[in-house]
């Protein structure tokens, strides 16, 4: 069977055109674009009701908004992180002149590995920085015990974890800061954008006079801002979006079990699922190519590729090995050898809420095909 042209790993969920045209009509009408306009106050409410956090500042995209978070606390010399991720995790510590330090992964999680952070801790780490990769909730308490012991601020790239809960509410409200990225590719999309979830007034006060150029009045700027506001078509397309979030995350819980049912038995294929989280957001379905199975992970990528099947190899290199980190004592292989490991084994398949069944069991084809 072969697949429909083109099956990504992704496509963006979009509302009917019909649901989002009125917002654009009033935006026309009312001339405000951004600045804060009422579609900005109005998503930012909703969105945080939605999520169940008390605070939340929204972004042009989650790259700024990391940015912005790093630089609200205040956060200098080294920060630990995972090299497990995507490049702009690291790219936001570099911007901010701060130095990372990467550590090792759990080989069951794929998140950072709270075993190996006290080891990396010097004078001069001042900062958590830990990926909730995939969707799947990091070791958050044991996190949290470290950072307070050693007096160090936590941040968490929550990018992948839109809407997931553990067993104490929203996976958001851990930290000091948690930021979500909100780009096209993303469970929950406002074609980009981005958002920083914060605990008190006083610190999302801060948070936004950051993204608008440090202004606290009309005419006073009293910090060092950039900008990083969300205009009003992001947000109105956001509001349609949350009216249709819910439908979206059954039709990826859908296509993960098909694939799950469909995978189990194949010798040398782990799929990496979210055991953890109560409420989890099914926002990618990662599978490790081992030893046992007959082909590379690079040869399954191919055999795909050939049919116009496009999975990814996320994270694949690894952060610490691209030029502008492999120098750095931390980025060593020796010193990473979980992450290395599961860099060259693992493969997000296709998956997204059009996605049919007829695709996906094209997809799972292809995998039993080289299990015979």
């Amino acid at each position: 069977m072969n697949p429909e042209p083109h099956t990504y790993v992704t496509k963006p969920f979009l509302p009917p055109l019909d649901e989002y045209l009125p917002i654009l009509e009033d935006i026309w009408a009312k001339r405000v674009l951004t600045n804060g306009g009422p579609y900005h106050t109005q998503f930012e409410q909703k969105l945080a009701e939605y999520l169940g956090v008390n605070h939340i500042s929204l972004f042009n995209n989650g790259t700024i908004a990391l940015l912005a978070a790093l630089k609200a606390l205040d956060i200098d010399g080294e920060v630990i992180t995972t090299p497990f991720s995507f490049v702009a995790t690291s790219h936001a510590l570099l911007w901010n002149n701060l130095q990372p330090v990467f550590v090792d992964i759990d080989p069951t999680s794929l998140n950072i590995n709270p075993s190996r952070i006290e080891d990396a801790i010097t004078p001069k780490t001042t900062a958590i920085l830990p990926v909730h990769c995939f969707g799947r909730p990091c070791d958050i308490d044991s996190i949290q015990y470290i950072a307070d012991k050693h007096k160090l601020r936590v941040i968490y790239d929550a990018a992948h974890a839109f809407g997931v809960e553990c067993d104490c509410g929203s996976l958001l409200a851990h930290g000091d800061l948690s930021v979500l990225s909100l780009h096209a590719t993303k469970v929950f999309n406002t074609f980009e954008g981005g958002a920083v979830v914060s605990s008190d007034d006083a610190t999302k006060q801060h948070i936004d006079r950051l993204k608008n150029f440090g202004f606290a009045g009309e005419t006073l700027v009293d910090t060092l801002g950039i900008n990083g506001k969300m205009n009003e078509l992001q947000a109105g397309l956001g509001l349609v979006q949350l009216r249709y979030i819910d439908h979206v995350l059954l039709k990826r819980r859908l296509v993960c079990e098909r694939y799950t049912e469909g995978i189990r038995g194949i010798q040398g294929l782990s799929p990496v699922l979210d055991n953890v989280s109560l409420k989890p957001n099914y926002s990618y379905y990662p599978i490790l190519v081992n030893s046992e199975y007959p082909i590379s992970r690079e040869e399954l990528y191919d055999e795909l590729s050939k049919k116009r099947i496009y999975a990814r190899r996320y994270f694949y290199p690894l952060i610490s090995d691209f030029p502008m980190y492999r120098e750095l004592p931390s980025a060593s292989r020796a010193n990473l050898p979980v992450a290395t490991s599961i860099a060259s084994k693992v493969l997000c398949l296709p998956i997204y809420p059009e996605l049919s069944n007829d695709e996906i069991d094209s997809v799972l084809d292809v995998l039993h095909e080289f299990s015979l």
